[in-house]
């Protein structure tokens, strides 16, 4: 799947399915593929990736079929535009909280390499563009997506404006910020956070904009959001799959030997 299937399954609400991978290792984007995940997040956020690191990752799942979505370090539209043109196929802006934001994201994403006051009277006002310009722009980005972070109280509260935005792709719950934000810190079961998630891609799939949460626990948590109406499933990660499931799997032996005892940390 390339950035333009991507981007038409998402405005048609299908259901795409991903997961976050940490690790620069080369055998990674084959073994993601062979998963049969529709996409790739890569999360520079939380994760030391430097951008040549980050440049090979995203043209390597690139050349296997599966966009890489980037979160970036902060809802700063320059960092939007360097990762994009490492090669990117998407942009994650995380703790977006005004529309503000998401216009100046939208210059980064949609409008590039227009920059400085021309951008900023573009994005105040689409008609000082000329025909020309904007088709080139348009077709210069037709293969960008842009999806931002809902992840606080304030976001909550301004959900509206924040989704009126145009050229917005789609939104990603961030549960663990979320929680925090609410006051209910990992509490993904509490009915207060669950009608905030559940309002949230109510509202958001009433826009036709795509909407998932990011969760590392169980799949059963994936599933019962995406029958209430996620379509980007945005599975665990790398190292949190490769750590529960060797914990698993050495639970399982040390129990057979008879060491069932023995301390898991």
């Amino acid at each position: 799947m390339d950035a333009r299937e991507f981007l038409d399954r998402l405005k048609k609400g299908k259901r795409l399915y991903g997961t976050a991978v940490l690790s620069p290792c080369p055998l990674w984007p084959s073994a993601v593929m062979r998963a049969g995940a529709d996409f790739v997040f890569i999360d520079t956020e939380h994760t030391p990736l430097d951008r040549t690191v980050l440049a090979q990752m995203c043209h390597a799942y690139k050349a296997y079929g599966l966009p890489p979505l980037v979160r970036i370090s902060s809802p700063d539209p320059n960092e939007a535009r360097k990762v994009l043109d490492g090669g990117a196929s998407g942009i994650l802006a995380p703790y977006i909280e005004s529309p503000e934001q998401v216009r100046e994201l939208v210059g980064a994403t949609k409008l590039r390499p227009l920059k400085g006051q021309r951008l900023r009277e573009a994005l105040q006002q689409k008609d000082s563009l000329t025909t020309e310009l904007k088709n080139y722009l348009r077709d210069y980005n037709k293969d960008n997506f842009l999806m931002i972070n809902i992840e606080s109280v304030p976001a909550l509260e301004r959900l509206e404006p924040i989704l009126a935005e145009p050229g917005l792709d789609g939104i990603i719950i961030g549960p663990h910020d979320l929680s925090i934000s609410l006051g209910l810190p990992e509490q993904y079961h509490n009915p207060q956070f669950e009608n905030a998630v559940g309002g949230i891609i109510s509202k958001v799939r009433e826009k036709g904009l795509g909407v998932g949460i990011h969760f590392s626990q169980e799949a059963e948590l994936q599933v019962k959001w995406a029958k209430a109406g996620a379509n980007i499933i945005m599975h665990s990660s790398d190292i949190a799959l490769f750590q529960q499931r060797l914990k698993d799997d050495l639970t399982a032996i040390r129990s057979a030997l008879g060491q069932g005892d023995s301390t898991i940390k």
